[in-house]
Order: structure tokens, then C-alpha cells, then sequence
């Protein structure tokens, strides 16, 4: 299983309420990963386990150099409204703007790499056209990537009570390169103050983590 931590380095992800997405997409992953660790038959495999910038077509190098079985990518969500929840995605056609909206937010990283346009074939994160050739690729695995994002989903709202904002599928970079099922999870919205408080703290992150890590061993 690899467990991707969104964000790292100069690239600090969402700052909803002052807070940093890439600490605490990097905390939860890192649990993950340990109580995972514990299970005689998953083998863990981190993008990054420290504050660096790692590139989205790395990320998805290392899982395929892995030949994982499960890539999960894990962030935090923002929005100008007061929305709150965790939601899962699965790579797919985004069936709305907001769906379009969270893929650009998380597809824009690659504006801080150097020679992005070379590397992802002139993909264009605000060009809907662009997304449409990503979805292609993983259709392969698009069953069981929606297998495990229900896991997680259902992990959410039955052992969390979380507001369910069930599973879309939306045009992420990271999940485009994968070669297996994968899973990108916006644990909750930085930008709503009791969320974004929740998954800050100790608390909050254990809760996830044991939650994420459950679904992902069923």
C-alpha cells in the first residue's frame, strides 16, 4: 500500500484558517502507515515521510515502481462557504464544477515544477478538455478504486459520524499515472473552523488515521 502525503515543502497546500495542509495531510499519512504497519501482511510504502516537495508524476512512480496494490493520496480540503465533511475520490469525469474545482486546486502543484508542460504531455489543470485524456488510463482499475473509496467512505460516517459527501470521481494528476486502484481523500475542509480545528489536532488525526487504515485492511 502506498500512502501519499499531498503537499511537502514549498508547496504548503491549503491555508485554511492559518493552518498547513501538507503537516497535517503528512501526520495523518504517517499514522496511517503505522497501524497499517502492524498487519503481518501489508507492506507500507511512503511518497514522503518528511516536509519535502515531491513532483505528482514521482508520486505515482513510486507506486508503480512498487507495484503496489492500493495508492492512497491523502489532503484537506478548502472553500470560500462554510462546507464541512470528508469526502473520497476516485479519478473520473468531474460531474460538476466542485468536483473540477477540488482536481485544479490539487492539479495546480505542477505550476511549481520545473518542465511540467513536457512531463504531463501539455496537461492543462484549468482545461476540462485536459482531464478528459487523464480518466482514460485508470479506467483499468476504476472498479476497484470505487471499491476501496466506499471502504473509506463508509469508515468515515459509520466509526466517525462524519457528514458524508460520499464518492465522486474527479480529473486528480497523481491518480492519473497510477498503475493499480486509487484513492485520493480530502479528510475534511481546513477552511471551516471546527473541521479544520478537529483534523489539527491529536485527536482528530488519530480518529482519521484509525479510520482510513480500518477500511484499507477490510
Amino acid at each position: 500500500v502506498v500512502i501519499d502525503a499531498g503537499h511537502g515543502g514549498k508547496d504548503s497546500g491549503n491555508r485554511g484558517n492559518g493552518y498547513f495542509e501538507k503537516n497535517i495531510a503528512l501526520s495523518i499519512a504517517l499514522k496511517v502507515g503505522a497501524e497499517l504497519e502492524k498487519t503481518d501482511n501489508i507492506n507500507v510504502i511512503y511518497t514522503r515521510k518528511k516536509d519535502v516537495f515531491v513532483n505528482l508524476f514521482k508520486r505515482a512512480e513510486i507506486a508503480n515502481k512498487a507495484k503496489a496494490d492500493l495508492f492512497i493520496s491523502i489532503h484537506c480540503d478548502s472553500h470560500t462557504s462554510n462546507a464541512y465533511g470528508a469526502g473520497t475520490f476516485v479519478l473520473g469525469l468531474h460531474a460538476n464544477q466542485r468536483n473540477f474545482e477540488i482536481a485544479k486546486k490539487e492539479n495546480s502543484v505542477i505550476f511549481k515544477e520545473d518542465n511540467y508542460k513536457q512531463k504531463y504531455d501539455g496537461f492543462d489543470p484549468n482545461s476540462p478538455e485536459s482531464v478528459i485524456s487523464l480518466v482514460l488510463m485508470q479506467e483499468d482499475y476504476l472498479d476497484q478504486s470505487i471499491k476501496a473509496a466506499n471502504f473509506i467512505q463508509g469508515s468515515f460516517v459509520k466509526n466517525l459520524k462524519r457528514k458524508n459527501r460520499t464518492v465522486k470521481q474527479a480529473g486528480f494528476i497523481v491518480l492519473k499515472y497510477t498503475y493499480m486502484p486509487s484513492v485520493l481523500i480530502e479528510t475534511g475542509f481546513l477552511t471551516n473552523k471546527t473541521e479544520g480545528k478537529y483534523l489539527n489536532s491529536k485527536k482528530g488525526q488519530k480518529e482519521m488515521s484509525n479510520s482510513i487504515a480500518d477500511a484499507i485492511i477490510k
